[in-house]
């Protein structure tokens, strides 16, 4: 399994013809000149001293291993070899163990860590149970081993990958974070990716976000529970949380209401969606306070899976993470938290064998139509799912609002 993923990496993410162990050794040697000659000057300028620099650096090697890599003299590889993968079923995003281990685990961490969220929540606004569910999503509340140097991986990056300016910027911001003393360089883990700690932050966002929950003058987002609690919270806060809504509620569409209907911009009030028909999957009423707040239909799998109607509260947590299923996971979560909620009562329905480049040639075909899909990106967000809708109604076809294998052949051409 281990030689299959080294060859897959080095295969389809290295281009066809690149370095051999002589050449890396040459690559290398290009990096530690890149690293003393382009960076140091750049952190200097960011008021990062020399030991801090130094000391960063000690012993960091590019790392081969990460994907999309663009060694010196040699080509990208074309995208398209880059999407030959699974369109996934929204539905597995819930798969049991990960909803029920976030859940159980969180109820835990609710109670060890109950003075941090309530502290959180009453000056960010930001409910202690949607705080817990980030933290579950991104790091297991922080059982998750986050592995690799944040150096080693933003230096490989910042040299030779697609987006080598995005990570060089990124690199500069660690620096400056390890200056500042939030923690010993080699606490400072990181995801494959770069991002860094217990909320999984990106260096450029710790420097934005990053709290002090502890009152050690530190913002120790690998170590500190309260530090992550209170840097999830006041991440949301700052980026528009509306503590008087909700994040959304599960509802029933009748067969009338359009399922091209979704989208942040088409917002109507929870009383408008009544008077539609949109009811509550529970059975409940629609809280009286937020009957005139501003709702919007959100249908992850179209008409193959449960309805929502979503807050602004809901795009907050797309901040977060740009996930659609992302933000309804950390909604449920939350809920089955605080709540004790069981599963939605919607369904998630079976969704056909295709991989995303089918994807990405249907809205390709529906963009040749005078629709907007967002970006042919192989993924179906809501831009592509409600024009597919649109396009059904319009050859008077019911509206799934989800792409099948058998549009291909309509939409593909």
């Amino acid at each position: 399994m281990v030689a299959r993923l080294l060859c897959f990496l080095f295969c389809c993410v290295l281009p066809l013809g690149a370095a051999s162990a002589l050449d890396r050794a040459e690559v290398e040697g290009q990096f530690q000149r890149w690293l003393l000659q382009e960076i140091w000057p750049e952190a200097q300028a960011a008021d990062v001293r020399r030991t801090t620099f130094d000391t960063a650096f000690s012993g960091v090697k590019l790392n081969w291993d990460l994907p999309d890599l663009v060694p010196p003299g040699t080509k990208a590889n074309p995208p398209r070899r880059q999407r030959q993968a699974e369109f996934g079923a929204p539905g597995r995003y819930f798969n049991r163990g990960s909803v029920d281990g976030a859940t159980s685990v969180g109820r835990r961490m609710a109670k060890r860590h109950a003075a941090a969220l309530q502290q959180t929540e009453r000056r960010t606004g930001v409910p202690g149970r949607i705080i817990l569910a980030i933290w579950g999503r991104e790091s297991g509340y922080g059982q998750v081993k986050i592995p690799h140097n944040v150096f080693e991986v933003l230096g490989t990056k910042g040299f030779m990958s697609r987006r080598a300016p995005y990570f060089r910027q990124e690199l500069i911001a660690a620096l400056q974070i390890a200056e500042a003393g939030h923690a010993p360089g080699n606490v400072m883990k990181s995801s494959w990716a770069g991002a860094l700690g217990q909320p999984q932050f990106m260096p450029s966002s710790f420097l934005k976000f990053a709290e002090d929950g502890d009152g050690d003058g530190r913002a120790d987002i690998w170590r500190s529970e309260a530090d992550t609690i209170a840097s999830i919270g006041g991440y949301l806060a700052r980026h528009g949380w509306d503590k008087s809504r909700d994040w959304g509620f599960e509802v029933s569409l009748p067969d009338a209401v359009s399922c091209a209907l979704e989208g942040p911009d088409q917002g109507q009030t929870i009383r408008d969606w009544e008077e539609l028909g949109v009811r509550r999957s529970s059975g409940r009423p629609f809280p009286q306070h937020e009957q005139d707040g501003v709702a919007y239909l959100m249908l992850p799998a179209g008409r193959n899976g449960p309805a929502f109607l979503v807050t602004p509260n809901f795009y907050v947590l797309k901040d977060y993470n740009k996930s659609d299923l992302y933000a309804l996971f950390v909604g449920h979560v939350g809920d089955r938290i605080q709540f004790g909620v069981g599963d939605f009562q919607g369904q998630w329905g079976q969704v056909d064998n295709m991989l995303r480049s089918d994807v990405a040639a249907m809205q390709r075909g529906l963009e040749r139509l005078g629709h907007d899909v967002g970006d042919a990106d192989g993924l179906a967000g809501f831009k592509t799912r409600r024009s597919i809708g649109r396009w059904q109604e319009a050859a008077g076809r019911r509206a799934t609002c989800f792409p099948t294998s058998a549009m291909r052949s309509d939409l593909a051409r």
